[in-house]
């Protein structure tokens, strides 16, 4: 599951996402990420759902799929990032990407390239889709190949990057982190320099999935926080725009550096970083599966609801793990007394795999909190 992103209005009228009550512009609905299909083409070796190449069963229809659009249009406006799987294995994909767009929704994909067609990448473009990503993970073909269990995988990516380009379609690259590619990412930054792209997005290994089986393969605390603070130096090298996922210790670590360097984290000087947050599970961000069942973020295996029996309404603004990761107060332990907590978050999809809570501290973060009050 790769996230596209594109330029949106920030939340909570530029604050940084707060514990606020259901329906709060605190937790204004920023993006969603649907697993349109689980079939997919390839076998990665970190995939969160174990995706294979065959029919999924009870997947949601054209007509359940459009009542789905509907529903999150009358709960604001947010991005809605077409993924799986593979998107483009559904034949009624481009059917529903335009009809999120005549409802008003930012519509983005996220396919692996290795299927882009020029028929397929004209479709996207017709359909309204604003941005595609497609991951690198590798800056060879030998790397990419073995991490997503394919041959060819890498060189049928950078073709259908080409085909997206030719069709004007904006996209961006983006990698997951582990031990084995973890000295390539300069490489990989430079790649997608030359490609063209318009971001390069990083995301930092959840063990969820295929990625449990490769879990020594994740970097420590130590390597995360060397990783992030060199992300955060490309910011002025590069004309990519920069964000790291599933890292939310990056929105920690960026005002520390501003403050070290006497700057002010704002709008101004840092984009969008200075209007978000890191863990958006549940506040600003969910993840619908094939089959309707909602959760604060893909990684996070617990059901919220279930969009073939409640609305989407009803599923955002009530569930009880929704409405509990909008209480920043409620994080446990060293994330319960962080003075970054509010920017931060640690990763809650992580604190559960480690745990079995997904509101103790964070496993993968070596900060030790400066407040040792609850803030």
């Amino acid at each position: 599951m790769d996230h596209p992103h594109v330029k949106h209005p920030p939340a909570g009228q530029g604050r940084p996402q707060g514990a606020g009550h259901k329906g709060s512009k605190d937790n204004a609905i920023r993006l969603v990420a649907w697993e349109t299909t689980r079939r997919c083409n390839l076998r990665c070796k970190h995939c969160r759902a174990g995706a294979e190449d065959h029919h999924y069963p009870n997947e949601l229809d054209t007509k359940a799929s459009f009542k789905l659009l509907e529903q999150i249009a009358e709960v604001g406006k947010p991005i809605i990032i077409l993924t799986g799987g593979e998107p483009l294995l559904r034949d009624d994909i481009f059917d529903i990407a335009a009809y999120g767009t005549r409802l008003g929704l930012r519509m983005v994909m996220a396919p692996n390239g290795t299927l882009i067609t020029p028929e397929s990448a004209r479709q996207m473009k017709e359909s309204g889709i604003k941005r595609i990503s497609i991951s690198l993970d590798g800056s060879t073909p030998e790397s990419h190949d073995r991490f997503r269990g394919l041959e060819n995988a890498f060189d049928d990516s950078i073709r259908g990057i080409e085909i997206a380009k030719d069709a004007g379609l904006e996209f961006q690259i983006n990698t997951t982190i582990t031990k084995t590619n973890l000295e390539e990412i300069p490489k990989i930054l430079s790649l997608a320099e030359d490609l063209g792209a318009v971001a390069h997005h990083i995301f930092l290994l959840v063990p969820t999935g295929r990625g449990k089986y490769i879990v020594d393969s994740a970097i420590n605390a130590k390597e995360y926080e060397e990783t992030l603070n060199w992300f955060y130096d490309q910011k002025d090298k590069t004309p990519l725009q920069l964000k790291a996922t599933c890292a939310p210790h990056y929105y920690r670590i960026l005002r520390q550096r501003a403050k070290a360097d006497g700057k002010k984290v704002t709008f101004e000087t840092h984009g969008l970083d200075a209007v978000t947050r890191g863990c958006l599970a549940g506040t600003g961000f969910c993840f619908i599966s094939h089959v309707g069942q909602v959760q604060t973020c893909g990684f996070l295996d617990v059901e919220c609801g279930d969009i073939t029996k409640q609305t989407f309404k009803e599923v955002w603004e009530n569930s009880t793990v929704f409405n509990e990761l909008r209480d920043f107060n409620r994080l446990e332990n060293k994330c319960g007394i962080c003075e970054f907590k509010r920017v931060c978050g640690g990763c809650r999809a992580r604190a559960y795999e480690a745990t079995g809570s997904y509101l103790e501290e964070e496993p993968l973060c070596s900060y030790q909190p400066g407040n040792r009050r609850k803030s």
